[in-house]
């Protein structure tokens, strides 16, 4: 189907489902497409700012007497880093698929992959690599962000045969 029939559908959908509801009866279909979310959990960037913060640190020394930086200024650039690795710990990496679409959040933002854009999947253990037509692939492994790979694979492997796309399984 089109996009804009999409819409249509499901803008009729929400009406009808509205007017069921005020008759007591059940609604008719989804609302909303089915979209399974794997989270994963980024450590790798939190723990090279803590080692930059412990770097930073000893080579400033703020217990020697030749410590000649303002000290509030020098604790709230550590704290600030803190704050980041914080940040980043709790920002989880994630690969959403849905019926027509995968999407995964980058460094440099959102990003988007329709099946027109896909040339092939890769599942190897411990790594689902999505092979894109023009861009840079995307890598999702289970040592660096701790994604649930054999999840995202069955769910890649329905995707991949809705789309016809070529789907290559290696085993080392």
């Amino acid at each position: 189907m089109s996009r804009s029939w999409e819409r249509k559908v499901s803008k009729n959908q929400k009406e009808i489902n509205k007017r069921r509801k005020k008759e007591g009866k059940q609604g008719i279909g989804s609302a909303k497409p089915q979209i399974d979310r794997f989270q994963g959990r980024n450590y790798v960037v939190p723990s090279l700012l803590l080692l930059l913060i412990l770097f930073y640190i000893v080579l400033s020394q703020p217990w020697s007497d030749k410590f000649l930086q303002d000290p509030t200024l020098f604790w709230v650039t550590i704290s600030c880093y803190i704050l980041l690795g914080v940040f980043y710990y709790f920002r989880r990496p994630y690969l959403a698929v849905s019926r027509d679409a995968l999407e995964t959040r980058k460094f440099t933002g959102y990003k988007t992959m329709r099946p027109s854009d896909i040339r092939k999947i890769v599942i190897q253990p411990g790594y689902v690599i999505i092979e894109s037509v023009k861009g840079a692939n995307w890598v999702f492994s289970r040592v660096l962000n701790r994604y649930p790979i054999s999840r995202m694979a069955e769910r890649l492997k329905v995707f991949s045969e809705l789309h016809r796309i070529e789907m290559e399984v290696k085993t080392k």
